[in-house]
């Protein structure tokens, strides 16, 4: 018997039998590939040098923090990007000077300016050795001197508000640069914020000395007090969000790829077994004509190869179209730099072809197992009447994931903060692959519990709920894909609802202050003193937002941080934190108050030491004098100014002011933009833009592709009832009675993958909301409707509309 053959002439007689099959791994290859491409992407980002582009060499201090735990065989080290630059002792500029082969060594320092109301940036004279920048009038500036690029007359005197303060300095000459001032270096070192540091040393080589060696020679005079950088990796030392982009992409393309790819591939073997089962007729006819065992597996083998690699080969086209848009959306959200260009090889490729290929291969291989091993008399008898027998090996492997997500549940019900949001992760998983595996008796169970109603409701609802009783396995691979959907689109988006009202709730509730200043390039350093001293102002506050890293869950995690001036009390008049432990009025210089969670998390309480890592890499341990409730909307933690400015890049600038008083907003307009507590959102970290972003678009990924396999499988397990609707009319059903058993059919199932999908997502929203934002979950009657009716609609529409064409 050739089995090649017959493997191409079902392909070619029975289309339709594989159309579906082709579709569910087309849609995988899509999602694997596309994550994928993103995780590469996070692996080998990279910005060519533009200011450091004559500088072959760079040496700056390490942008990452580092956090080691265990020890022996079981130490690990984690590292995470700085929220800050960390910067580098600029004495280190004569040692690097002082390396063989080493012409010169300037120390780079770049730092936010304003002259007038006009932002910009001020360099260090020296960096002009590298970065090429010409006089076109005037001379280089000494102490007390500033070039300008902004068409400043030479000898006029010009106000620049730095970092260290408001000066006087005399224009000593004019470049094309606009935007841009210069300083003398030792100057610039001091007006920088961060006097004595430098945010880089720029390495010039002499006369035929090559960058790797020069590199080698500076390295080695350096030691441990800096990173040395050539090529492209000199652009990561200018692009400080790099390493943020980097850690961000390889997380996403890897754990959200990771939950993706298990969806698409549970999904398309899901897929794979149904259209192998809907056959199993033709396979005991094979058996009884005298096929081998080793034939039949031969032949789904050959149909497998026929259909998966094309399809695993078309599904990455649309894998790169998304990946591309995915990355577009980042990289316009500010989250990925610019320079950065998504890398597309064909690993992703290949990878996305091997799952498409492997993942139906063995499923294949499993579904023809029974067929292929059973005496051909007994193939037959089976073929004709559904098994109702539970596997030997889906069950037992089934019941163990139930029981496993109800323990985890359990677990991240016990559990607060971040420890319950990750254990509440794995319920989700647990819980899915427990349905899948049990899908047969899942399904029997809802067809008995759902068909009790329906069997009052006439006829046709009477003849669906027997027919899904007798076809649970038929059922289950309808129902599986409508859970999947639900479940995980539930659980993202009404995440993200839930943290979203609780953050409003607190915003609302916490921001007490009479006015709110913003600037879109932030404010001025002595905007604090002149909100101070405008008539009808009783307390101003100036507030830095940041973010610190903590050690949380024996790993860094981010904290949303704000450093306020003034006392204690001045912050209880323009914020209401909500305290519940110590009292702010106790916040001065070497104490910190946090979110209570956060404090939980951490294991700390009041008068205890906890470990902070500031902005710029610097460590501090001050004392906790308050907890309080509204860190979710305001922030997490909360430090004097002086603690925490110093090792942030605008240093004195604050980000916003606080005001309290009946001050008219015209005279605070010279400030900034004014506005009132009402008007005012919080500004969010780019992390909870990002999260809200990335939840609602893997919402839409995961859960579109879940609805697409739902509406496959609906029309792939009609089609194949051609013959039952064509006896039933011959029987003299009506043409009626047959479509109403469909559309109760179609209720039945969606209604079921309703139920499950929703169960499944609020066992995994309570602990996940209570553990982030110590609340319930919040789900908008609204937008619940609309995932129902969706879900209904396209399990109505993808039964009915092949049931026509089935009875014409």
């Amino acid at each position: 018997m050739r089995t090649n053959g017959l493997a191409r002439a079902a392909l070619r007689f029975k289309p339709s039998a594989f159309a579906g099959t082709f579709i569910a791994l087309f849609m995988a290859a899509m999602i694997v590939s596309a994550c994928g491409i993103l995780l590469e992407t996070g692996v080998r980002a990279s910005v060519p040098a533009e200011r450091y582009a004559g500088a072959p060499v760079i040496a700056a201090a390490d942008q990452r923090a580092h956090y080691t735990s265990g020890s022996g065989e079981n130490r690990e080290t984690e590292s995470v990007a700085l929220p800050d630059k960390a910067r580098l002792d600029a004495a280190l500029t004569a040692r690097a000077a002082s390396a063989p082969g080493a012409a010169a060594a300037i120390a780079d320092v770049s730092f936010p300016v304003r002259t007038g109301k006009t932002p910009g940036t001020a360099h260090g004279w020296g960096s002009t050795a590298f970065t090429g920048t010409k006089l076109t009038a005037g001379t280089p500036p000494r102490t007390g001197q500033v070039v300008t690029g902004d068409g400043t007359a030479v000898g006029q005197r010009v106000s620049i508000d730095t970092p260290s303060g408001t000066r006087q300095f005399t224009v000593s000459g004019t470049t094309s640069s606009p935007g841009t001032v210069w300083f003398a270096d030792t100057q610039a070192l001091a007006l920088s914020g961060h006097p004595g540091q430098a945010d880089a040393i720029a390495v010039l080589p002499g006369p035929g000395v090559s960058a790797a060696a020069l590199a080698t020679q500076v390295a080695q005079r350096l030691g441990d007090a800096a990173e040395v950088h050539t090529g492209d990796d000199r652009g990561a030392v200018e692009t400080p969000g790099l390493a943020y982009a980097k850690e961000m992409l390889t997380a996403l393309g890897g754990s959200f790829g990771g939950m993706a790819t298990a969806v698409a591939v549970f999904t398309a073997a899901g897929t794979v077994t149904l259209s192998v089962g809907q056959r199993r007729r033709e396979y005991a006819l094979l058996r009884a004509i005298g096929a081998t065992p080793r034939q039949i597996r031969r032949t789904i083998a050959t149909e497998t190869l026929l259909v998966a690699p094309l399809a695993g080969a078309l599904g990455c086209l649309p894998g790169v179209a998304l990946a591309t848009w995915w990355f577009g959306q980042l990289r316009d959200k500010g989250a990925v730099p610019q320079a950065v260009e998504l890398s597309v090889s064909w690993i992703p490729m290949a990878a996305a072809g091997g799952a498409a290929v492997l993942t139906s291969l063995l499923s294949g291989y499993l579904a023809a197992r029974r067929p292929s091993r059973v005496k051909p008399g007994e193939a037959l008898r089976d073929a004709s009447v559904e098994r109702l027998r539970p596997g030997w090996i889906r069950t037992p492997l089934g019941v163990a994931a139930l029981g496993g997500g109800i323990a985890l549940s359990g677990v991240a019900a016990a559990e607060k903060g971040e420890d319950a949001a990750n254990a509440a992760l794995g319920v989700v998983m647990l819980f899915m692959l427990a349905v899948a595996l049990l899908g047969p008796l899942v399904a029997r169970a809802c067809a008995g519990l759902f068909g009790l109603p329906l069997r009052a409701a006439g006829a046709p609802a009477s003849l669906a709920a027997a027919n899904s009783r007798t076809n649970a396995r038929r059922l289950a691979s309808a129902i599986t894909p409508i859970v999947l959907a639900m479940a995980f689109s539930s659980t993202l988006v009404f995440l993200h609802t839930s943290e979203d009202r609780v953050t409003g709730k607190q915003q609302r509730a916490g921001l007490v202050a009479d006015r709110v200043i913003t600037g879109p390039d932030g404010l001025a350093t002595d905007a604090v003193a002149r909100a101070k001293a405008t008539p009808g102002v009783d307390t101003a506050v100036g507030l830095t937002r940041t973010s610190v890293l903590v050690h949380s869950g024996g790993s860094l995690q981010s904290a949303t941080t704000q450093g306020f001036t003034g006392t204690g009390a001045d912050l209880a008049r323009v914020q209401d934190l909500g305290v519940r432990t110590g009292s702010l009025d106790a916040l001065r210089p070497g104490t910190v108050a946090l979110d209570k969670a956060l404090a939980d998390d951490l294991g700390t309480r009041v008068g205890r030491r906890v470990a902070l890592v500031l902005p710029d890499g610097a460590k501090a341990s001050p004392t906790v004098v308050a907890t309080y409730a509204r860190g979710l909307g305001l922030s997490q933690v909360t430090l004097p100014q002086n603690d925490l400015a110093p090792h942030t890049t605008t240093v004195r600038a604050p980000t916003e002011l606080l005001l309290k008083g009946p001050a008219r907003p015209a005279a605070l307009a010279p400030l900034g933009t004014v506005t009132d507590a009402a008007g005012y959102a919080t500004a969010k970290s780019l992390d909870r833009e990002l999260n809200a972003w990335a939840n609602t678009t893997m919402a839409a990924v995961l859960g579109g592709f879940a609805a697409i396999a739902a509406a496959n499988t609906l029309v792939m397990t009609v089609l194949d009832r051609r013959r039952e609707l064509g006896t039933l009319r011959l029987i003299g059903t009506t043409r009626r009675q047959v479509l109403g058993m469909i559309r109760w059919e179609a209720l039945l199932v969606t209604s079921a993958g309703l139920v499950l999908g929703t169960a499944i997502a609020l066992a995994t929203l309570f602990p996940m909301t209570n553990g982030l934002t110590g609340e319930n979950p919040y789900i908008p009657p609204v937008l619940y409707g609309s995932f129902a009716a969706g879900i209904l609609g396209l399990g109505l529409a993808c039964t009915a509309l092949p049931a026509r064409a089935a009875l014409r």
